[in-house]
């Protein structure tokens, strides 16, 4: 279970500036964990949302895309996007709330964005993980493929730290240990993605 405390508020020019996964260090992998993982992104199956009845995923949708709506103008492509998310996120035992905060910081929403170092799409994954997991051939601004492979990556830092979300998102920023990053994804996360108050782990300062 994780042990966190709420974080202080970030400012809004703190929120404001852009924060990406391209310091990500490449690791070693084991065979089974490699294997795992290209399991994970190979295997694809159509999107769709994730919830117990249909009402309830159709409520989720409309309150996440009127949501998105300044940064996704156009409504097909803002709907298709979330379930996307919703799907990715569920399917890799992750909080989609959460993962939205996670783009939020990471690329704004723009599937094309690209860092300084080469991370890559929504979720600023590296190109190195295409040869450690994938194949060159998988696009990394492809929407889906960059969802199927930011959520299993960050989905196997979970699984190093034993659950422990804080140092999870540290390994995704590679920033291990230090607050600013998990705190941004926090606030981004709680500020504009909140679903259900009270439900979803809480990262926060060690």
């Amino acid at each position: 279970m994780l042990k966190f405390l709420l974080p202080p508020l970030l400012t809004l020019t703190l929120l404001g500036q852009a924060a990406h996964a391209g310091a990500q260090r490449e690791e070693y992998l084991s065979d089974s964990v490699a294997s795992s993982l290209r399991r994970s992104i190979a295997d694809r199956i159509e999107p769709r949302l994730m919830f117990a009845n249909k009402a309830e995923g159709e409520a989720w949708l409309n309150e996440m895309s009127e949501r998105l709506k300044s940064r996704i103008p156009d409504e097909f492509v803002r709907r298709k996007l979330l379930t996307a998310i919703h799907y990715e996120a569920t399917r890799a035992g992750l909080d989609p709330q959460m993962v939205l905060g996670l783009i939020h910081i990471e690329s704004r929403f723009n599937r094309y964005a690209i860092s300084p170092v080469g991370a890559r799409g929504l979720m600023q994954v590296m190109p190195f993980w295409q040869r450690a997991i994938g194949t060159p051939e998988q696009s990394l601004f492809d929407m889906h493929t960059n969802l199927r492979y930011g959520c299993s990556i960050l989905r196997h830092y979970l699984n190093i730290e034993n659950g422990d979300l804080f140092r999870a998102l540290g390994r995704y920023n590679g920033s291990l240990g230090k607050a600013e990053y998990p705190n941004l994804v926090y606030n981004a996360w709680k500020g504009h993605y909140d679903w259900n108050d009270g439900v979803g782990e809480k990262v926060a300062q060690k």
